[in-house]
């Protein structure tokens, strides 16, 4: 997927989901989507979990959150020395 074909898949209205990204046609939040591949859960579980969604959805999410993270700055705090 290019860079730019996640806005073919992704929307955000305010009139759904309180206007969080969602996969378009669905209220399927792409940060759930993020978070459930960040905790294990397979592409194939999520597909039989929610079939509405297409691989391409998954793809999509996945472009879209790699987008944000160019767009801000998340502060990680620094481990000290000696722990």
């Amino acid at each position: 997927m290019s860079g730019r074909d996640w806005k073919e898949r992704i929307s955000i209205d305010p009139n759904v989901c309180h206007g969080r990204p969602c996969i378009k046609g669905t209220r399927i939040w792409v940060s759930l989507i993020v978070d459930n591949l960040a905790e294990g859960v397979s592409e194939q579980e999520l597909l039989e979990a929610y079939p509405q969604l297409t691989i391409e959805d998954i793809r999509a999410a996945l472009a879209y959150a790699a987008e944000m993270t160019r767009e801000r700055i998340i502060p990680i705090p620094l481990k000290a020395e000696g722990t």
